[in-house]
């Protein structure tokens, strides 16, 4: 079946009519780009895939139905739906992150039925994560590492909202505020030399995506062409190519970056 609140891309990789039953989903980390790893996907030699992924700054994709089976967890992979999370070992989810994993556990659950739950063990049902399966489930105890592993509460009591199941009131999350992100300022505020707070906060953004080095107190407020090659690692780190991925802000782009508003 496919999720309607996840973008479609089939990819090459995987056992047609091959989900024996669904327990519930494990989560992973990507060790790379959401692009990347489609890609990887895509390559028969990789033997690898993933039902669901989701982006650090957005972005949930399902690459293979869930009729099929995904090859992400070895033996785990005929009674458990896979999502893999863009980032490196170590990274904690971001909450766009946690809300589409929310979304596509409250999802499988409506429709097949698992309870939603932490797995403890291999063989229960709900939330689970790759380490949890040990060698038989491909030995890849750091994924998706421990900091993530501490979020699956999140993932599971955001699921529970979606689903309108009741939380005790001891463990209902606290609404967090909105964040308010800055308007494109137009294609002309970026210009060598430009001094604004607004430069400062997006050079904290590409930081936080490990795209460029913070500036000292002297010019970080100020753009210049570090500052264009630091955007264009950012713009082919999620998915912009040859000249698209020229470092100069466009509505798109900066609406995608999430700078917050100064």
């Amino acid at each position: 079946m496919k999720f309607d609140e996840a973008t479609w891309h089939a990819v090459r990789n995987y056992t047609k009519d091959g989900q024996g039953r669904v327990l519930g989903i494990v989560i992973h980390i990507m060790d790379g780009t959401l692009s990347g790893t489609q890609s990887w996907f895509d390559n028969s030699s990789a033997q690898a895939s993933s039902h669901f992924g989701t982006g650090r700054i957005g972005g949930l994709l399902q690459w293979v139905d869930t009729k099929d089976r995904a090859w992400a967890q070895a033996a785990g992979n005929h009674d458990y739906l896979s999502i893999e999370n863009e980032g490196r070992g170590g990274d904690e989810l971001t909450p766009v992150q946690i809300e589409s994993c929310a979304k596509v556990l409250a999802w499988a659950s409506r429709t097949y039925g698992f309870k939603l739950q932490l797995a403890a063990k291999v063989g229960d049902e709900g939330l689970a994560y790759h380490a949890l399966g040990g060698a038989a489930w491909g030995g890849h105890t750091s994924c998706p590492g421990a900091r993530i592993v501490a979020q699956l509460n999140q993932i599971l009591d955001l699921a529970k909202a979606i689903n309108d199941i009741p939380l005790p009131l001891s463990t209902k999350p606290t609404p967090k505020p909105t964040p308010i992100y800055a308007p494109f300022p137009g294609a002309a505020f970026f210009k060598n030399g430009r001094k604004h707070p607004l430069i400062a906060a997006m050079h904290k953004r590409l930081v936080a995506e490990g795209c460029g080095k913070y500036k000292s107190s002297t010019g970080a407020d100020t753009w210049g062409s570090g500052d264009k090659s630091s955007y264009a690692a950012w713009q082919r780190k999620v998915g912009y190519s040859g000249s698209a991925a020229d470092g100069v802000p466009g509505k798109k782009s900066w609406d995608r970056l999430r700078v917050p508003k100064s």
